[in-house]
């Protein structure tokens, strides 16, 4: 057993964190500081490795890891390569979790392969794009630099990771969803589990998937990181949890 409670897997869980690193984005600073916490806080031990979005096109590129953290830095250098890590983790059931341009793109992903709205755009990515298409908008008041609270949906995986049914959380962007599309979302599965105090998305999950999270604000940058934001640590159980399957399918004669 490790600190968690849980059994140990005999293997380090494996985190892929997309992203296209820079020491000017504060979330890739930071996460490589919040493992090194989980570990020693939590006992949660993840070996990363970054992957640009470039990379992240390959086919398979985050196949066999046991996480997959879609980071902040949009507009992305490769679009097609945050929508494929995030379809690989959805179709193959590999802990997810987006975080602002992460969450964006998740959704735009469900959009185009889920629910068949191949035009769905992000505004950052494609200014051009028809109006009636955009499933990411220019949000009406920049987040940049905003902290605010969160009304999180009772029962949800959201809410069970938080412990709370209201949070308070950082925020760093210009984009979010566009309502006139999330009822089509919602009808194929998607779950809206965080608004703010206006009602705006926040937090989407996907219920069939055993952990699919995305959130507009971005969890890492909570406090000094020393102590993980509570999403982040469940992310890492998750991952262990699913390595802890591997090893399990693994030894099966």
């Amino acid at each position: 057993m490790n600190s968690t409670g849980l059994p140990g897997p005999s293997r380090i869980p494996r985190i892929a964190l997309v992203g296209d690193r820079s020491p000017h984005v504060r979330s890739h600073v930071r996460a490589p500081v919040l493992l090194d916490a989980l570990a020693e806080r939590d006992g949660l031990v993840l070996d990363a490795y970054w992957i640009p979005t470039g990379d992240a096109e390959a086919p398979g590129a985050v196949r066999g890891f046991d996480a997959v953290w879609v980071l902040p830095g949009s507009p992305y250098a490769s679009e097609a390569g945050a929508l494929a890590a995030i379809r690989t983790a959805r179709e193959e059931n590999i802990p997810f979790l987006g975080t602002c341009g992460g969450f964006q793109h998740a959704l735009i992903e469900f959009a185009r392969d889920v629910c068949g709205l191949e035009r769905a755009a992000h505004a950052e990515n494609d200014p051009a794009a028809d109006p009636d298409d955009l499933l990411i908008a220019p949000l009406a008041c920049s987040l940049a630099g905003h902290e605010g609270p969160v009304r999180v949906t009772p029962g949800s995986l959201a809410e069970k990771a938080l412990g709370s049914e209201r949070t308070t959380e950082r925020y760093h962007c210009d984009y979010g969803p566009d309502s006139r599309h999330l009822d089509t979302l919602r009808a194929h599965g998607l779950r809206f589990t965080g608004a703010d105090e206006e009602g705006g998305v926040r937090i989407a999950e996907l219920p069939s998937h055993p952990f699919f999270l995305a959130t507009l604000f971005q969890p890492e940058l909570s406090g000094d990181g020393t102590r993980p934001h509570p999403l982040v640590r469940a992310l890492a159980t998750a991952a262990t949890e699913h390595a802890g399957r591997g090893s399990e399918e693994d030894r099966q004669p």
